[in-house]
């Protein structure tokens, strides 16, 4: 036990010492302080560039359609010949002509311009002329914008979750959220963490360093320590991580007077920041926990053994395709299962022991697993992992010291005969 720690100790050190360590620790807090600040910080600030725009209507019936904003100004020549305004505008990096033909917009307008004509200003004008439209059409039937304003309902939805506690206000959009965010955690930390592991096993292999290290311990325990160092280290930069972008977001917020959510707790769903605090987070937490580790170990463990199986990076990646694509396929279906998180593709998903670590997250967001599910779940992930890490030290304990030989599946088979 003892050779096992001082195995990890040596693992977590080494790593948390390099300069690449460092310097991602401080760049990923900015990079995700980032996603909370620029969407807001584009929103409040839109765009300097003014677009003019000419409006040639052969109809004239759309003279108060287009209102300015900040970004675009429309200019009514509805007598304007669309050939001489094109040669005005010919040198005007910043304008268009909007032509809308004798025959209505029914069939379509066209927009012309020398520069690329965005995806904002192409919104606005369809949404301005199909307002415009729909309301010529309703005066034509008698039917007034007011009549239009004066029946309109908007009927706010709530939820409320009946419990043997009593009755629990519901949110899907914040249960899919917390899903969603738990699974691509576990996502990451399982991709990062575990190729890490397999980089490792294929640099101290290919420097001779396992040589040396495998003549005083048992290559078992060097892959456990192995495992389990980088395990700590994946664990102390997550926590840095969570704390750093904190703070950053905190000070920007309140020091710097920059807003860094873009008003979005006023657009909430009805019953979402009720839910956020009367929601029961300890079974999400305590899953996101378990299966955060589990997943790792699962697929940590093969990618040690893929790793000790190859002598660079290239001859990985006919092992790693068999390896990754059931978690690309979990994560890729994650957004189907959330719609239907008690249908049999979910519960299947949530079973099988290499798509679980995604997926049970998900509906244990949802509340939509029986305690018999999660207990079954766990259960066959433990066994899945015990026989991972025994094939795995099988294959480790050869691979790790077999040097300029392309190995097979074949091959792999005979090392895991071995006795």
């Amino acid at each position: 036990m003892n050779t096992v720690l001082l195995i990890i100790q040596r693992e977590y050190l080494t790593r948390v010492k390099k300069k690449s360590f460092i310097i991602m620790t401080l760049i990923g807090p900015l990079l995700m302080s980032a996603l909370f600040v620029i969407p807001a910080w584009i929103a409040t600030k839109g765009s300097d560039e003014m677009r003019f725009v000419t409006v040639i209507d052969k109809t004239g019936e759309f003279v108060n359609t287009f209102k300015d904003t900040k970004e675009y100004k429309f200019l009514w020549r509805p007598n304007s010949k669309l050939k001489e305004v094109k040669e005005n505008l010919k040198d005007d990096k910043n304008s268009a002509v909007l032509l809308i033909p004798k025959e209505g917009v029914t069939k379509g307008v066209t927009i012309y311009s020398n520069k690329h004509i965005g995806i904002g200003l192409k919104s606005h004008i369809a949404r301005s002329l199909s307002a415009e439209a729909q309301n010529i059409n309703l005066q034509k039937l008698g039917i007034t914008p007011e009549h239009i304003a004066a029946s309109q309902v908007h009927v706010p939805v709530q939820t409320v979750k009946w419990t043997d506690e009593g009755e629990k206000t519901d949110s899907a959009e914040l249960m899919m959220i917390a899903g969603f965010i738990a699974a691509i955690i576990i996502y990451m930390f399982i991709f990062m963490y575990g190729s890490q592991v397999m980089r490792g096993v294929i640099e101290e292999k290919t420097s001779r360093v396992v040589e040396v290290i495998i003549s005083s311990v048992k290559p078992f325990q060097l892959m456990a320590g192995k495992i389990i160092g980088i395990a700590l280290v994946a664990l102390t930069q997550f926590l840095l991580w969570g704390i750093l972008t904190g703070i950053i977001v905190f000070g920007l917020k309140n020091f710097a007077g920059i807003e860094t959510g873009g008003g979005i707790g006023d657009k909430l769903p009805p019953g979402m920041m009720e839910a956020l605090f009367t929601y029961n987070w300890q079974p999400l937490l305590f899953s996101i926990l378990f299966f955060f580790i589990a997943g790792y170990l699962l697929y940590a463990s093969l990618f040690a053994a893929i790793g000790s199986a190859a002598d660079n990076e290239t001859d990985t990646q006919q092992f790693m395709l068999p390896v990754t694509i059931p978690l690309i396929l979990a994560f890729a279906a994650a957004a189907s299962i959330m719609e239907q998180p008690s249908g049999n593709v979910a519960f299947w998903f949530s079973i099988i022991p290499f798509t679980s670590p995604i997926i049970m997250p998900l509906r244990i967001a949802a509340d939509a697993y029986q305690a018999w599910e999660l207990a079954l779940s766990m259960a066959i992930l433990i066994a899945t992992i015990t026989a991972t890490i025994w094939f795995a030290a099988k294959i480790y304990r050869v691979g790790i010291l077999m040097y300029g030989k392309k190995v097979s599946y074949k091959e792999l088979w005979k090392w895991i005969r071995y006795k």
